[in-house]
């Protein structure tokens, strides 16, 4: 049994099959999953686990060049965005589109975590960068 590190399997596996580019979804529990994107979903209850749990275990463990936001996270939930932003490396690039394009980008990322979390548009998908 793994001691450390990503104990959820699925999730262990995704990060060890990363690539550079490989994009991954961490959304809300209300984010919709498109048809044949595999969902590793880790919500147990409403707010668990939070949007931020999940971000910094995945932060902790994968290289990220790029994020793309909602645009609506701006207005609709400034402090969740804030405390995004502050986790981030500062050459990570940061993108926002509308809320039905980043829905639109999912069917094209290797899979969605699903959080507890119940906050607007919390929501973002990061784009793998690469180690040298």
């Amino acid at each position: 049994m793994k001691k450390t590190g990503i104990l959820n399997s699925d999730l262990a596996k995704l990060a060890a099959d990363l690539g550079h580019t490989d994009r991954v979804c961490i959304g809300d529990l209300g984010l919709p999953v498109p048809i044949g994107v595999a969902k590793i979903d880790l919500a147990l209850k409403t707010g668990s686990p939070s949007f931020q749990e999940v971000l910094d275990v995945y932060l902790e463990h994968i290289l990220v060049e790029k994020i793309i936001l909602a645009e609506e996270i701006k207005k609709e939930n400034p402090k969740q965005l804030e405390n995004l932003l502050k986790k981030l490396d500062k050459q990570v690039q940061v993108e926002y589109v509308s809320h039905e394009d980043l829905k639109e980008l999912n069917k094209d990322v290797k899979a969605i975590i699903r959080t507890g979390e119940n906050t607007p548009y919390s929501n973002l998908i990061l784009q793998s960068g690469v180690t040298i």
